[in-house]
């Protein structure tokens, strides 16, 4: 399954649910970190295209710095693009072959749409909140309000996203709500697979 959704809709809140199922989780955001993690030849790439300004202290890669850059000029965010999105493909096919058939493997990408992937997927979930409460969400995690629009202009539209989706999680009120409406969608999700597979 596909799980995408706009920065601050809540897909982490919606795939921790979903490994407490039992879900094998393939976060596209932690191997973006690893990619470029110090030692890697991804690092040495970005450091190459960007500079040593994006370079941290400590030799690590300054993505604050970094995010200054890509998300006010498409064409520094594309190059960007063009060096990790084969490195974090590849990471991401090693870790789909190493799961098991039964497994129900969740894909957290938050580009899913914007890449034009939503066909890789048997299911597609994407997570909504509004527009207000998702500016919120990332100003209470130390984002400045005009890094989180910037952020959200730059990906695609809700209109967009559902249009993609087979199933789309409401994340506009309660944790509660949305533990209930995941333990719905697990189910499904453990139908399809049985169907699938016969049972």
């Amino acid at each position: 399954m596909g799980l995408t959704g706009g920065i601050g809709s809540g897909k982490s809140a919606v795939s921790a649910r979903l490994v407490a199922h039992g879900a094998v989780l393939i976060d596209a955001d932690q191997i973006a970190r690893e990619v470029v993690a110090v030692g890697t030849a991804g690092l040495e790439a970005v450091l190459a295209e960007f500079g040593p300004g994006v370079a941290a202290a400590d030799g690590s890669l300054d993505r604050p710095a970094l995010g200054r850059i890509v998300f006010a000029d498409e064409a520094a965010r594309r190059r960007l693009e063009a060096i990790v999105h084969p490195l974090i493909q590849a990471e991401t096919a090693r870790r789909i072959a190493n799961a098991s058939a039964d497994d129900i493997v969740v894909h957290d990408i938050p580009l899913l749409v914007e890449v034009g992937a939503q066909n890789a997927y048997d299911v597609v979930l994407v997570v909504e909140a509004p527009s207000e409460l998702r500016l919120d969400r990332l100003e209470a995690r130390g984002l400045p309000r005009e890094q989180a629009q910037a952020r959200m202009a730059a990906q695609a539209d809700d209109a967009r996203r559902r249009a993609a989706a087979d199933l789309v999680v409401d994340n506009g009120g309660s944790l509660p709500d949305l533990d209930a409406r995941v333990d719905e969608v697990w189910q499904a999700l453990l139908a399809r697979r049985d169907a699938a597979a016969g049972h």
